[in-house]
């Protein structure tokens, strides 16, 4: 059976952002893990999914993220995640909503502020959350963080680089941190060498 949710995923073409609150909560209209997400995933979806620590004790759904990680999300973990909302593409954004407002229990947005502020919020807590899996595919780099490495490497500043992603300068600054730390690079440089060492620049240009 489908969800608002699912119907919505099936126009995901490049990225999905996950924020949920309540981990064990597998029936909530915005809950952390979909079967449709491995068919998304196999199609080259790119997925980043954040849960609170409670979900790595809950059983069934730690599993569940588990086989999502492995298959090539990056599930990361929070003491605390502090709202329930799914971002496809960088254009959609779909929060709860009261079931008097909308039977789905969902309400989709592509008003450009309030995706550019939900992004920000995830951007945000990304760098400080743990890895479900440590050295699984948490470790790559996804498809944005690729472009933004292409874009540094090549003489963009991050002024530039903010503009082609169409995000803030401050988001980038975090994105390159980010990166910094996965690689163990202490400088930007360093951060494009040694993704082009692990081939995935090259793969990105391919």
């Amino acid at each position: 059976m489908t969800t608002p949710r699912d119907d919505l995923l099936a126009d995901a073409r490049r990225e999905v952002l996950v924020m949920s609150t309540s981990g064990p909560a597998a029936r909530a209209p915005l809950g952390a893990v979909r079967p449709n997400d491995h068919v998304h995933l196999g199609r080259g979806v790119s997925y980043r999914i954040l849960v609170p620590d409670t979900a790595r004790t809950a059983p069934a759904l730690s599993r569940r993220l588990g086989t999502l990680a492995l298959a090539g999300a990056s599930v990361r973990t929070l003491p605390t995640v502090p709202t329930d909302a799914l971002v496809l593409d960088r254009s959609l954004v779909v929060l709860p909503a009261d079931r008097a407002i909308s039977s789905s229990g969902v309400l989709a947005f592509r008003l450009p502020g309030v995706v550019t502020t939900t992004v920000e919020l995830f951007d945000r807590l990304w760098p400080a959350a743990t890895p479900l899996i440590e050295g699984g595919h948490d470790e790559e780099l996804d498809q944005r963080q690729v472009r933004l490495l292409e874009l540094l490497t090549t003489g963009h500043t991050d002024e530039s680089a903010a503009a082609e992603l169409g995000v803030s300068v401050r988001t980038v600054r975090r994105m390159v941190a980010d990166i910094m730390r996965r690689l163990g690079a202490r400088s930007r440089f360093q951060a494009g060498v040694k993704a082009a060492d692990r081939g995935w620049l090259l793969a990105e240009a391919g």
